[in-house]
């Protein structure tokens, strides 16, 4: 450090040459030494869950299905509006998986299936999947094939 008495008074400059080489000296020093540090830090990984499916879980899907002339069938078994959400109530409280299909005509209307829809969100399903089976009366009123 060096003072320098002038015209317009005292001036002062630091050299800060010799901080800057203690900061390179200590910045290898620290670039040497972190590698060569051994951590020992326990590090505990957690082992992988056993999958197992839920226990009395039917592997088939939930299918219920509207035909034209508004029958219903749950599993191909026909059944009644009023029988359906119990019967769904059962089914999806035994499952792991909350899911379930309406297969129904594609010439019904809709606010026939918003029927099934909703009797399907009271049971607890909580994905339902639209499936079309086709015109089994066909767009027209003709008759034709159903498609699966």
């Amino acid at each position: 450090m060096s003072m320098t008495v002038g015209k317009k008074g005292v001036k002062s400059d630091i050299n800060i040459t010799p901080y800057i080489d203690i900061l390179l000296v200590l910045l290898i020093i620290f670039m040497t030494v972190v590698p060569m540090k051994q951590h020992d830090h326990l590090i505990k990984i957690p082992k992988p869950a056993v999958d197992r499916p839920p226990v009395n879980t039917p592997d088939e899907s939930i299918i219920v299905d509207m035909d034209f002339d508004k029958t219903v069938r749950l599993q191909d078994s026909p059944i009644t509006l009023n029988e359906l959400e119990t019967k769904l109530t059962v089914a999806l409280s035994r499952r792991a998986f909350k899911g379930m299909f309406i297969r129904a005509d594609q010439a019904l209307e809709y606010g026939d299936i918003f029927v099934l829809l909703d009797i399907a969100k009271r049971s607890g399903a909580t994905d339902i999947a639209l499936l079309a089976k086709g015109y089994e009366h066909g767009p027209g009123g003709g008759s034709s094939k159903a498609s699966p």
